[in-house]
């Protein structure tokens, strides 16, 4: 089995709760009869208020996140994936994925279809110039890890490490992270960091997130969005 992930942009003429209704009502269940699992994660506007971080690298930036776990993500076998992926939007990227699930969702399991507790913060990462491969992943997924989990209020934390583009001209991106938090999250830092009612906590956590980010981060090379998670077929861990 292979994971593939997905970055689509809509057409701008479209509106966005058209665009996520033909993701969840049409795209998602015709995709759903070809591969394992199914995920949708899409900017809608149960996220578009917050002051959550957002950082944009790629411009325009992806409207939508669609992951996928195939039973196999060669060419051919993909080819009908792509078909029904080129339908939902006029560009599309497409990445192999090996995944690393750091903190499982087990505070609210996602129901099949259904947008999943709080939101879901995907970020993609390009490597920095300064840094070999190995030292970024080293400083990535040795050395930050820990730190995003005793720092923040996730409640799952998936790193996914990209192995190849699978499409033409696909952003050069190394890596793509998604972390689940509770609603108050997306406009209470205090929440995000772990430190509601604690100012020195989260003087300190933000203190230790930025020193580990900035390691393996370069600020103008990653593209951070909140958005909504569904679970439209779950992956059976």
């Amino acid at each position: 089995m292979e994971k593939v992930i997905y970055a689509l942009w809509k057409d701008s003429a479209e509106e966005d709760a058209r665009f996520t209704a033909r993701l969840l009502g049409d795209i998602a269940p015709r995709l759903g009869g070809l591969a394992h699992a199914v995920r949708v994660n899409v900017q809608d506007d149960s996220v578009a208020n917050g002051t959550s971080p957002r950082m944009t690298s790629t411009r325009p930036q992806m409207d939508a996140v669609v992951q996928l776990w195939l039973p196999s993500a060669n060419d051919a076998e993909r080819a009908a994936v792509d078909a029904i992926i080129a339908n939902a939007a006029p560009r599309h990227a497409a990445w192999l994925a090996s995944e690393s699930t750091i903190i499982a969702n087990t505070q609210h399991p996602p129901a099949p279809g259904a947008r999943t507790e709080g939101f879901s913060q995907i970020v993609f990462l390009g490597l920095p110039p300064r840094l070999s491969w190995d030292a970024w992943r080293d400083a990535w997924q040795r050395q930050h890890s820990a730190v995003a989990v005793e720092t923040q209020s996730n409640f799952e934390y998936v790193q996914n490490l990209i192995v190849r583009p699978l499409s033409y001209g696909a952003p050069a991106y190394v890596a793509m992270v998604e972390e689940c938090f509770p609603a108050a999250a997306l406009t209470d830092e205090a929440v995000y960091f772990d430190a509601a009612g604690d100012a020195a906590r989260l003087a300190e956590n933000q203190r230790l997130m930025m020193e580990s980010c900035a390691r393996f981060i370069d600020f103008d090379r990653i593209d951070c969005i909140p958005t909504s998670q569904f679970d439209v077929r779950p992956f059976a861990r």
